[in-house]
C-alpha cells in the first residue's frame, strides 16, 4: 500500500476533527418538514445533491484547485477560494465551509507530515479565508494523491457524513445506512470523470431545494446539525 493512499485514508476519516459531522447541509430541514421521510427518499435527496451542486460544482473545483496547488499558481488558488465562498447560497452553507476550512488549516500546520514538507504550511496560511475545499485540496497535492482517487476520497467522504446525518435524524438503521452508503458509491466514478473533465464554464451549483433548505434551517426550532 502506498504511503499517498494511506494519506488520502486520513484525510476521508470521519474522524479528521474538522466538525463535518455536525453538518446536514438542509438535510435536517427537510427531514424535519416531512419532505424526506423514507430511506428511498433520503437516498433521492443526496443522490440529487451529488449529481447537482456537489457533482456539477464542488468536485470539477476541487480537481482545478489541485492543478493551481501542483502548478504553484496560489493566485488561481485564491480565485478559486473567493468563487467557492461566493457559490454558498445561505449564511449556513458558508459558515460551514470556513469553518472547516480553518480547522483543517489549524490541523494541518499542526502535523509533520504536512508542515514539514518546504513551503506547504507558509503556502496555505497565505489564503485569506480558505474553504474547505482549498485546505483539503493543498493537503492531497501535498502528499502526492492523484486527482482522480482524491476527487472520489472526497466525494465518498461528503456521502458518508450526509448518509450518517440522515441516519440520526430520520432516524434509519445502520443496516439501512449500509445500503445507502453502497447505492450512493456505485455513482461516484461517473461524478468524478465528469468533474476531471468539466470546463469552468460549464460548473454549477444551481440547486435551488437545496439552497431553500439551507435557509429555512437557519430560523429551525430545534435542531440537531448546524446546517
Amino acid at each position: 500500500m502506498s504511503l499517498a493512499l494511506v494519506r488520502l485514508l486520513q484525510l476521508t476519516s470521519p474522524t479528521l476533527p474538522v466538525g463535518a459531522y455536525t453538518y446536514s447541509q438542509g438535510l435536517e430541514f427537510a427531514i424535519d418538514s416531512g419532505l424526506v421521510k423514507t430511506e428511498a427518499q433520503v437516498g433521492e435527496w443526496i443522490a440529487d445533491a451529488l449529481a447537482g451542486a456537489v457533482g456539477g460544482f464542488e468536485l470539477p473545483l476541487l480537481a482545478r484547485l489541485m492543478d493551481a496547488w501542483a502548478a504553484g499558481d496560489d493566485g488561481r488558488v485564491s480565485e478559486l477560494n473567493a468563487l467557492c465562498l461566493a457559490s454558498r447560497e445561505t449564511s449556513e452553507l458558508r459558515a460551514e465551509t470556513v469553518q472547516m476550512g480553518y480547522s483543517l488549516v489549524r490541523l494541518l500546520v499542526d502535523l509533520p507530515a504536512f508542515a514539514g514538507l518546504p513551503g506547504w504550511a507558509a503556502r496555505l496560511r497565505a489564503i485569506d479565508d480558505p474553504a474547505f475545499p482549498v485546505a483539503w485540496a493543498a493537503a492531497a497535492v501535498a502528499w502526492q494523491v492523484e486527482p482522480g482517487p482524491a476527487i472520489s476520497g472526497y466525494a465518498w467522504a461528503w456521502i458518508e457524513n450526509m448518509v450518517m446525518a440522515a441516519v440520526k435524524a430520520v432516524p434509519l438503521g445502520q443496516a439501512a445506512g449500509q445500503r445507502l452508503l453502497s447505492d450512493l458509491a456505485a455513482r461516484v466514478p461517473d461524478r468524478v470523470a465528469a468533474a476531471l473533465a468539466l470546463a469552468p464554464e460549464d460548473w454549477s451549483n444551481f440547486q435551488p431545494g437545496l439552497a431553500i433548505a439551507s435557509s429555512r434551517h437557519e430560523t429551525q426550532y430545534s435542531r440537531l446539525f448546524r446546517s
